[in-house]
Parts: C-alpha cells; structure tokens; sequence
C-alpha cells in the first residue's frame, strides 16, 4: 500500500531521529535463558490447544497458574476468560495512571495446516494462525520478569498485565474489558502484534493510524418476485442486488475525501433458486474499513444513505444491519516514542522500521479512546526464509525468537516510562 499523502516516510515514523541510541545500551530486564525456553514451551502449549473468543478458559488457567507460582494475584474477568494483573506498588503521593501491557488470547476458526510442527493443534478447526499465542507469551515473560525485579526492589512503578479475551469476535472483547474496569489506574498501554514480514529480532512502528476500522454490513433485500420474461411487471431483485453490489462501493467513494480510504468490500451476495423465476428475496453481506477516524463515524449514516437510494432505484425493499467493528489504532506519538526507545535500548536504533497502516482491524483500538498508547509490529519471520506465512492461514508459523525480543521490549518500556511521565 502507498503512503498517504502528507504522512511521514517510513525514515521518519516514530520519531526515529529522536531515539538517538546508536546501539542496544544496558538495562535491567533481560530475559534469562532458561525462563525463555519456558516461555517457548508455553507458547507452544497455546498453539497446541487453540480455543475461540469467549471460550478461553484452559489459556486463562493456564496464565493464572503461571503467575501465582510466580507469587503474584491475577484477577480474571467477570466474563470467565481473559484476566490482568498488576505487579508492584505505588509510591506514596505518585498519582500517576500505571502501564499497561496488553495481549490477546483467543485463536481463529480454521485448521492447522501445518505438516512438520510437532506443535501444530490438536484441536479440529481451530488455530492460532493470528500470533495471540506469542502475543500472550511476550505479556506473561515480560510480567514474570517485571516481578523478579520487584522482588528485588528494581521496579519503579507497578505494571497491568492484560489478557484480553475474543479479539476475534466483533466488536472485540477490549469493549468488554473497558467496562469490567481494566484500564481502572491505568495511564498508558502497550501492545505487540506478530508480523510475518517483518524479520524476527525487529519491530515496525509508526505515530498515528497503524490498523483500519473494520465494521460488518449485512443486507437484505425485498420484492414480490414474479416470471424473468416479465421483469417490467416487478422488481427484478437479482439486478437490484447486482447494482447494490457495484453502485454502493462507489457512490460512497465520491461522499468522502479520498484520502479516508472508506471502502466497502462484499463477501457473501444470495438470491434465488431457479434460473426462470425473479427471486422475492436476496442477501449481501460484506465488510466496511477505514483508515481515518472521522470518516469511519461518519461510514453508518453514508452507507445507509446509498444502500436506500441504490434499492429505491430498483424498486426494492432494503433492511441493513450495520454492526460497528473496531476503529483505527492511532498510535500516541509519546507511546510510539517509547517503544521505539525501549527496542533501541535493547538492539540498537536499527532495530526499528518503519511501517504502513495496514487495512486489518484490531480492536487494541478501544483502549486507545480512553488512554494514549500504541502498538508495534513485532518481527516473526525467520530472515532468509522465502516461504511466505501469513496471518488468518493455516499454516502461520513464527521464529520463536521474537518472544525473548517482545519481552525485553516491553520490560525496558515498563523501566523507561517509570521515568520518563511527569
């Protein structure tokens, strides 16, 4: 995808000419060898059992009995999957909103297709082909390492750890989070998201729009139906949808600035069950994004606007249900500037590219309207591989080098922000 217009070139997202860190410098947090072979072993029993949104109930055990042996109170969500827990204490008089570290849990609906991963599911049709797997294993070592360090006196500030329930499932659990009072405190979030074209022992990173907003749209249209060789005497409802599925993408085009990226997608159009009879009824469905905020509050009222005219035109009957996904994570330019910082202090500036606002949505999005923070891209391909593993398939695979790499990202951010907000 092309850079928009007036948005910094990849050189210049996340501040790179301020994090002046020529090389990786020394910094309490390092992950020790032997808790990252754990940590593999962990991921790896995640992706050995995938479980769906809402149904995260072995992971969120499985978190829970890590960090109380670890000494630590985990509390889970009243939904029954998900959990955080914060490590350390407040100061006396520091009013400040704590960190938060934030990952996802749920897993996909689709098959493994991995041959030779010994690690590969063993559930039908279920998988961790989007990364949450690494994503929980990066918040649970880096809050393993955070408590040592507590332990030790060594933890300026106290940390949330987030485990985030059905990010899969729109709107996404953060909605529901936000309401069982997980930022509660909190002043600052953090979050990683696996990418398999960056190489592992690296992050992308940009300030401002990382993600799109995704909504769902789903259609359904109606006529009296009536004979193909008299399509004049009723609504010819197969053309109706067909000028739905061409016209509404376009006419919406033309009532925003383009720049906005609004664009409708469909999915799924039926109607009909014979090659001589005008059907009475058809559906469509499909997705909305967005890469602008203003313009994806405005999509709902556009996009029913042209859907009713489109319909109207062709004498149909229009019912739309426009169920409201996730807007755009907009990374805060201090919290880009953070983990850029961290990353450099852990593996040198160089550490650090540049990246593109993708068109997949996340819902880490809801956070963000209620506290500044951001997200990176963290690398997970094994440099020089020329096989190509991407999200949402099922055979999505990462180097397992790049959960020691998110650990030691977020510890140095966790030690980094204790000094560095007012």
């Amino acid at each position: 995808m092309s850079r928009e217009p007036g948005a910094p070139a990849p050189a210049e997202t996340a501040r790179d000419q301020a994090a002046d860190v020529p090389a990786a410098i020394e910094l309490a947090g390092a992950l020790p060898d032997r808790l990252c072979a754990e940590l593999i072993a962990f991921r790896r029993d995640l992706h050995m059992h995938p479980e769906l949104g809402n149904q995260e109930f072995r992971t969120t055990l499985a978190i829970k009995t890590r960090l109380e042996q670890a000494g630590l109170a985990p509390r889970v969500l009243d939904s029954g999957t998900g959990l955080i827990c914060d490590i350390g204490t407040r100061a006396e008089g520091d009013e400040r909103g704590m960190l938060a570290l934030r990952a996802d849990i749920d897993a996909l609906p689709i098959p493994d297709t991995k041959a030779d991963a010994p690690y590969r599911s063993t559930v039908p049709d279920r998988a961790h082909a989007c990364g949450h797997d690494v994503h929980t294993t990066t918040v649970l070592g880096a809050g393993l390492v955070l408590a040592a360090l507590d332990r030790e006196g060594k933890l300026p500030r106290p940390v949330r750890l987030l485990f985030q329930p059905a990010e899969e499932v729109l709107p996404g659990g953060a909605a529901e989070a936000i309401e069982n009072g997980v930022l509660d405190g909190v002043g600052r979030i953090l979050a990683v998201h696996c990418d398999p074209k960056v190489d592992a022992g690296r992050i992308g990173l940009r300030v401002g729009p990382i993600t799109s907003a995704c909504d769902r749209l789903e259609i359904a249209l109606d006529g009296p139906g009536g004979h193909t060789a008299r399509p004049h005497l009723t609504t010819d409802l197969v053309t109706a949808a067909a000028k739905v599925v061409t016209d509404v993408p376009a006419l919406v085009a033309r009532r925003v600035d383009a720049r906005s990226g609004l664009a409708v997608t469909w999915g799924r159009i039926d109607s009909g069950h014979a090659c001589n009879v005008i059907p009475q009824h058809a559906e469509l469905s499909g997705t909305v994004r967005c890469l602008d905020l203003d313009a994806w509050r405005l999509a709902p009222d556009l996009i029913h606007s042209a859907i009713d005219e489109i319909a109207a035109l062709y004498g149909a009957k229009s019912e739309i249900t426009y169920i409201r996904g996730v807007p755009p994570v907009v990374n805060d330019p201090a919290a880009a500037e953070l983990l850029h910082t961290a990353m450099a202090a852990r593996r040198g500036a160089a550490s650090v590219e540049g990246t593109e606002q993708s068109l997949g949505g996340e819902d880490f999005s809801w956070y963000l309207e209620h506290v500044p923070g951001a997200m990176a891209r963290l690398g997970v391909r094994r440099p020089g591989d020329p096989v190509s593993r991407d999200l949402h398939r099922g055979d999505f695979d990462v180097d397992e080098s790049a959960i020691r790499v998110g650990v030691e990202m977020f510890t140095a951010a966790a030690l980094l922000d204790a000094g560095e907000r007012p």
